[in-house]
């Protein structure tokens, strides 16, 4: 047996070695997340419908709160089928099931009626979906943002942000926005939150579709159908990462920063960085009621456990942790003081907050608030609550799988 003959090749061996258990440590966790999704949802009911739920803000916007796929879904092809003049769906996601296929053949529709009709999707979300599936035809035009960035913009960070954004803008008149990608998988078995607005904040969301579109393909620009407004209930917040401005993630901490009864949040992937933990624990201590609701198994069962590392400080702080059960919840919202709400694509992960192309709509509003509180009591209901004692006693596994993997917090 042969040893290494310098401080240096010792050190090489523990970084390379440290490296390969974590890697197992990923491979056994990934595994697992393989078998269990072939025996999940066995004996467990799909979600049920639910209608839309209606606010008008300010006046002028009128807003749709979405948490059932089908109703969410059904509501989009209604839009498009509708469309007299042009239709813009930029979706991270567009599987290549019946029900991408039923948005699929609507956008052909729409186009072989004279209706300008453009759709984005991520090239990387979408590997496993054959090509041929987005080879929409009929004078569809399709973008497909590209896994690698060009040349040497591989060494930029302004080129590796993924375009996690779920769009859909038809005329001047509605557009979509929230957590929902396209596919059947969506429509009853994920719990999510979307919406729909009419009046002025179309504008945001058909100018953020605009920008990334002439950006990418500068040869074929388009410009806005609506006009901009000032509306102060209504505002879309858009990290661009080409232009490294992410400013959802200031947003979230100006909300927390300002609460000073509840904070209600909801996310699919919760792993904070450093001021948004502290902004929390601080909320807290000062009086604060912060709940925040995750999934107890996500469909990422290694961001599950590097999630898990930030739970001991925010449940010793008094942060109440609900894990909601059976089904996957992927929503990406947070509601303050029954006043201030958030909905939107962006995840609190640094993936979302300091790399991908996000869009997240800040609304302030009474009652629409007090809906998204309401939702969020009736998630709770569904909910585990996490307390301190019993996170303390989890089992020693867990606690070295935490360990293992806490090395890639800033990666994910």
């Amino acid at each position: 047996m042969s040893f290494p003959s310098s401080p240096h090749g010792w050190v090489r061996r523990v970084l390379i070695g440290g490296l390969l258990v974590q890697v197992a440590a990923i491979v056994s966790l990934m595994v697992t997340t393989s078998i269990r999704k072939r025996t999940r949802g066995k004996g467990i009911p799909p979600l049920p419908r639910v209608e839309a739920e209606h606010f008008t803000i300010g006046g002028e916007n009128e807003v749709q709160v979405y948490i059932s796929g089908e109703a969410l879904f059904d509501d989009m092809l209604a839009a498009i089928d509708g469309a007299r003049h042009r239709v813009l769906l930029e979706s991270y996601i567009i599987k290549g099931d019946a029900m991408g296929r039923r948005f699929r053949q609507a956008l052909r529709d729409a186009a072989d009626r004279g209706v300008e009709v453009c759709v984005i999707y991520d090239g990387f979300a979408n590997l496993v979906v054959p090509p041929r599936f987005y080879r929409f035809g009929h004078g569809v035009k399709m973008m497909r943002y590209p896994i690698l960035p060009r040349r040497l913009a591989v060494f930029s960070p302004r080129s590796w942000g993924r375009d996690h954004r779920k769009i859909l803008v038809v005329d001047d008149t509605i557009g979509f926005v929230g957590g929902y990608n396209i596919g059947s998988l969506y429509a009853d078995e994920w719990r999510d939150t979307h919406v729909a607005v009419t009046g002025p904040a179309v504008w945001d969301l058909e100018n953020a579709f605009i920008d990334f579109w002439n950006d990418v393909r500068p040869t074929e620009t388009m410009v806005a159908m609506s006009e901009a407004t000032w509306d102060p209930h209504v505002r879309a917040h858009r990290n661009v990462p080409r232009q490294l401005i992410y400013p959802i993630r200031g947003m979230y901490l100006e909300a927390i920063d300002r609460a000073t009864a509840t904070i209600e949040i909801t996310q699919a992937y919760f792993i904070p960085d450093k001021n948004i933990l502290e902004a929390l624990v601080d909320a807290s201590r000062r009086g604060v009621h912060v709940r925040i609701l995750v999934p107890r198994v996500s469909n990422h069962v290694v961001a599950d456990f590097i999630a898990r590392g930030y739970f001991g400080p925010m449940l010793e702080a008094g942060v109440e942790i609900l894990r909601y059960r059976h089904h996957m919840v992927h929503a990406k919202t947070m509601t303050i003081d029954g006043e201030w709400s958030t909905i939107g694509t962006a995840n609190i992960d640094r993936l979302s907050l300091t790399g991908n192309y996000e869009i997240n709509l800040e609304i302030l509003d009474e009652k629409l608030a007090a809906g998204m509180s309401a939702i969020f009591a009736r998630d709770a209901d569904k909910a585990e609550t996490l307390d301190a004692a019993t996170w303390r006693a989890r089992s020693t596994i867990a606690r070295l799988y935490e360990a293992l993997l806490r090395p890639w917090r800033p990666l994910v």
